[in-house]
Formats: C-alpha cells, sequence, structure tokens
C-alpha cells in the first residue's frame, strides 16, 4: 500500500480514496515509522518547511443550546463549564499574547449555535481593537462562530475575516451519533458558503468518539471532497458531565497512524494538531507527529482545556529545526 502511495501522493499528489485510506488505518504498528517517513516526505514535497502557529479565544464560553456529546460548553450536559463573556481588552490582550509567540493565526471562538447580532457587533468590535493595536494590526484573523447564514457570511468577509473555522467533525455516517440538535448537512452548507465568499476554509474534527476504521477514512474523504485550506485535527479529550466522560483516550500509535493517513488523503491541506494532543500523544508523540505530516500547531490553552506552555512547543519546532511560517507571507 505505501508503495502505492509513495507514486500517487508524493510522486504525483494525488490524495488517496477513501478504502486507501482504510488500507493505511490497517496498517500494523511494524509499518507506522515507514508510514510516518512517507507522510513527511508529502507534507515537505507539497506544503514545504514551514509550520503555522495559530493562538485560539474563546470570546463566548459554555451555555450552548446544542448537545454534542463530546463538549464541556453544552448547556445540555451537568460539566463544570459556566456562561461567560470576555470583553473587548480581554479580546485584544489574548490576541496581543498571541502575536508574541509568533503565531500568524489568531481565531475567535464562540459556543453557540450560530451567532447573533450581539455576538457579530462584538467580534467587529474585536476585530477593530485589534487592528487598532501596533502589536497585533497584522495578524490573521479567523472565526468559529457555529452554522451561518449567507447574511452573516457575507459581513463577517466584509470584517475582513481570513479564514472560517466550522468542524463537521466526524463522518457523515456516524454524525447523528454524536450530534441530534443539528445536522452534518447543515455544517457543510455553512463552509460552502464561507468558500464562495472567498473566506479560507478551517474544517476537521474529532478522533476518538467512537467511530470505526471504516468511518475515520470516511470522514477522510469527505474532507478532501470539501478541499479546506486547513485541517485541525483533534483527538478525544473526555469531558466530565458529558456523554463520552468514560471513553478512553486514543492510544499514541492510533493516533499517529491518523496523523499520517489523514496527510496522504490531504497532500496539500494545512494539518493541524489541535486539542488532545497532549493527553494521546505526549511530547515524543507530538514529536513523531510533526516528523510525520502535520505543518500547523495551536500554541497555548485550547477553549476549555489546558495545552501545553506556548514556548514549550516554539522550543520544539526549534529542537526539530522546522521554522515558522513568517506572517509576510501569510497576507
Amino acid at each position: 500500500m505505501l508503495a502505492v502511495a509513495r507514486d500517487q501522493v508524493l510522486e504525483r499528489g494525488q490524495g488517496l480514496s477513501e478504502q486507501q485510506v482504510l488500507e493505511v488505518l490497517r496498517l500494523g504498528d511494524d509499518r507506522l515509522e515507514e508510514l510516518l517517513g512517507l507522510a513527511h516526505e508529502v507534507r515537505m514535497r507539497w506544503c514545504g518547511p514551514e509550520v503555522e502557529v495559530e493562538g485560539i479565544v474563546s470570546v463566548k464560553t459554555g451555555g450552548c443550546p446544542e448537545d454534542c456529546h463530546f463538549c464541556s460548553q453544552s448547556g445540555r450536559f451537568p460539566t463544570p463549564v459556566r456562561s461567560a463573556w470576555l470583553d473587548i481588552p480581554g479580546l485584544v490582550e489574548a490576541a496581543r499574547q498571541t502575536a508574541a509567540t509568533g503565531a500568524t493565526e489568531f481565531c475567535i471562538v464562540a459556543a453557540v449555535r450560530g451567532p447573533d447580532a450581539r455576538l457579530l457587533s462584538q467580534v467587529r468590535a474585536g476585530i477593530e481593537a485589534i487592528r487598532a493595536e501596533p502589536e497585533t494590526r497584522d495578524i490573521n484573523i479567523a472565526c468559529s462562530l457555529g452554522m451561518l447564514t449567507q447574511e452573516q457570511v457575507d459581513e463577517l468577509a466584509e470584517m475582513g475575516v481570513h479564514r472560517y473555522n466550522h468542524n463537521l467533525e466526524t463522518a457523515r455516517s456516524h454524525f447523528p451519533l454524536v450530534v441530534t440538535t443539528h445536522t452534518w448537512e447543515e455544517r457543510w452548507n455553512t463552509l460552502r458558503m464561507v468558500r464562495d465568499a472567498g473566506m479560507e476554509v478551517c474544517c476537521g474534527g474529532i478522533i476518538g468518539m467512537g467511530e470505526s476504521l471504516e468511518q475515520r477514512a470516511e470522514f477522510a474523504a469527505q474532507l478532501a471532497a470539501l478541499e479546506p485550506d486547513e485541517v485541525p485535527l483533534n483527538f478525544l479529550i473526555p469531558q466530565p458531565g458529558t456523554p463520552y466522560a468514560d471513553y478512553d483516550v486514543v492510544e499514541g500509535p492510533d493516533a499517529l497512524r491518523v496523523v499520517g493517513a489523514f496527510r496522504l488523503a490531504l497532500p496539500r491541506t494545512i494539518l493541524r494538531f489541535a486539542g488532545g494532543r497532549e493527553l494521546t500523544l505526549g511530547d515524543l508523540g507530538a514529536k513523531q507527529g510533526m516528523v510525520g505530516g502535520i505543518n500547523a500547531i495551536i500554541v497555548g490553552n485550547y477553549l476549555t482545556n489546558l495545552g501545553r506552555p506556548a514556548q514549550q512547543d516554539l522550543d520544539m519546532l526549534d529542537e526539530l529545526k522546522m521554522p515558522i511560517k513568517a506572517l509576510n507571507e501569510t497576507l
């Protein structure tokens, strides 16, 4: 399989099909090093050596009306997370801290089904305040505000939002077991409108929510069909109070197989390490992932989970001799 992938993906830049991804996900641990080596070659050939660094901040935390079974911010589950809003000075300070790490992307996130007028007004004010600060005026601003209408898509594009994140989360066939208050198709439609409006599309998901290997391959193929600019790979962090509180953490070798397989399915896409990598992979596994197809990373904390200190990740990139993508190259 990997010999076929070398010719198809590395030499011709054609991503693996769903069935081919499944074959990769079924490889034994004895082939893992070979898989990651090929995935790294593919990343270097089609994406280059730079690593894109991003920070994220939640402008509205908790109290979400949706029932995403993995999420501690759902108001439907007895989790410790409580609803809270971040004010504009707090948003600007988060952007300033993100920019200080050398990050080129700053993502404003809200736990909502979709944005209302109040939230969009706050996002607009936040973007204007970030643009007014010398330290942050040039950083690319992304948003993740749930499902959108066409009018809202147009408004965000007019604000200068660079990239919009809206995760499909999992394979279409598995989605009804993960979320019941909205559909996979509703998410897909938002992403199509975002792409048509000229914003970059960021779309990934979470591995370890009870999906089969076949569904992981299905998910990779569906992402490839969407052609996103960025795919954040999360690994489930079982959250107290949620339906997935007692789920097992994804084993390290399985997580690395996903990294390699998704790189081979998406040879030209920004593939970003996101939530759960610390728990699933630890320090050594994170390094293996970085030389196994990953070419972007979220630094600092996630939405309701602690990540690693940003400097620890920056030190890792320095140790691996991986250059951080410069801001002026992304504008």
